[in-house]
């Protein structure tokens, strides 16, 4: 494994926070809260600051590609494991659609064609993205790093070009929608934050952790908050009635180079859409081969009754890992765009939900912390987590399917269905129509 100097493990941690969300949350925010959403970004942004600090130390102390699910392993016992990692596949299943749908609307908005255009651009993307990943294809570091560096540059350019055209009078009222609705955008905006995770496989492959993680997770943390604070404030200041736009940076873009810089903004969309989704999927797939090998023990312990079939078994070896997660994404992105498509859900309704679900992942890796960590990190550990709690209170209706998703993946399956051939057993000797010396007397056992 290759060490990572500081440079380039800055690169790569700015990589894992800014994505195809950034090309959106700024305008969300932005309809959802008004001016008053910089308030939002605030707040995060110091809540970033103490989850990179949390993360950072839980990584050091649990290395391993299982990420958050194996700090709540270590923390609540493997069952807690199963759910982190549940609910963190069950965000990346629920994000993939919404990242194919932020890059849609920026060539949409090219080529015009309206929302259906949009929907449409949206399941092809997701459907190549699948195609690619399934073909074993990744996307490199290289690429990845060359990627970062265009959105980078991309956002410098549109804030630095667009802010001279900024107008106070944007800024009035301050919060048209209620001080309530700063609560409701700090929910959608938490999904740009998410990426702190990453740091846990990669503190191994620096040369010297304990010296270069501080200036790691500092450089980090000022090169992600003064983009995501230009950006908003470039938002709402030169866009004004216009910052609850689906493409603020394309919008930026054209006050600050000309129609040039919205098709710039489109093809880097797409570039970053098909990208950051194959790298989800890739991350995803690394998280779930780790939990099944970690629950592989446990399952060889439980008693297995019946004949075995081998072809069964193989076939559901093959669609639990890889091959599942992408079929899952095919499907549940087909009709989280058919649901979009009909104009039943919208784009913030779509974000809030992978939001809420890497929310649960975050609070239980905080809660972690509380119960793994020593001294001021263990402070920071805590109030993340009262923070993600609080943002967590404005979910809504998506908490109720994140709390639904992390109780499946409670419940101990694999132990379930041998206690239901056994249960099957004992009845087929309690009563079996047809059957020589069957008895209707209850069984014995």
């Amino acid at each position: 494994m290759n060490e990572l100097s500081t440079g380039r493990a800055v690169t790569l941690y700015v990589g894992a926070l800014l994505g195809p969300s950034v090309l959106l949350l700024p305008g969300l925010a932005a309809g959802l809260a008004g001016p008053a959403s910089i308030l939002a970004w605030v707040g995060l942004l110091i809540v970033s600051g103490l989850l990179a600090a949390v993360f950072s130390a839980l990584g050091r102390r649990q290395p391993g590609r299982a990420g958050a699910a194996a700090f709540a392993g270590a923390a609540f016992g493997p069952r807690a494991e199963r759910v982190v990692g549940g609910c963190f596949l069950a965000g990346v299943v629920l994000g993939a659609p919404v990242v194919c749908l932020i890059g849609a609307a920026y060539l949409a908005q090219l080529v015009g064609g309206g929302h259906a255009a949009t929907v449409g651009i949206a399941a092809i993307l997701l459907l190549s993205v699948i195609g690619l990943t399934h073909g074993g294809a990744r996307v490199s570091a290289g690429v990845q790093l060359v990627l970062v560096g265009v959105l980078v540059s991309l956002v410098v350019v549109a804030v630095g070009g667009a802010l001279p055209h900024a107008r106070s009078a944007n800024w009035t009222p301050f919060a048209p929608h209620g001080w309530s609705a700063v609560g409701t955008a700090s929910t959608a905006l938490m999904l740009s934050f998410v990426g702190w995770e990453a740091i846990a496989p990669m503190t191994s492959r620096l040369r010297s952790p304990r010296r270069q993680l501080p200036r790691v997770i500092t450089l980090a943390f000022l090169i992600t908050s003064t983009l995501y604070l230009g950006l908003a404030v470039a938002t709402v200041s030169v866009l004004g009635p216009r910052a609850g736009s689906a493409t603020p940076v394309a919008d930026l873009l054209r006050v600050a180079v000309g129609p040039v810089g919205a098709v710039a903004a489109a093809i880097a969309a797409l570039a970053l859409t098909l990208a950051a989704t194959n790298a989800y999927l890739s991350g995803a797939t690394e998280m779930l081969d780790a939990l099944r090998q970690s629950t592989r023990t446990d399952a060889a312990a439980v008693p297995r009754r019946g004949p075995t079939r081998p072809h069964l078994i193989g076939i559901r070896n093959r669609f639990a890992g890889a091959q599942g997660l992408q079929f899952a994404v095919a499907v549940v992105g087909t009709v989280l765009l058919g649901l979009a498509g009909v104009g039943w859900v919208d784009t913030r309704q779509l974000v809030v939900l992978p939001t809420t679900m890497f929310l649960l992942v975050y609070l239980a890796s905080t809660a972690a912390g509380v119960r793994l960590l020593t001294g001021p990190v263990r402070l920071a550990a805590a109030v993340s987590c009262a923070a993600v709690c609080g943002v967590l209170a404005f979910s809504g209706v998506s908490a109720l399917v994140a709390v639904l998703v992390a109780g499946v993946a409670f419940v101990p399956w694999r132990q379930l269905i041998p206690l239901g051939r056994g249960w099957r057993s004992r009845a087929s000797r309690v009563w079996t129509p047809g059957t020589p010396g069957a008895s209707n007397a209850p069984c014995q056992d």
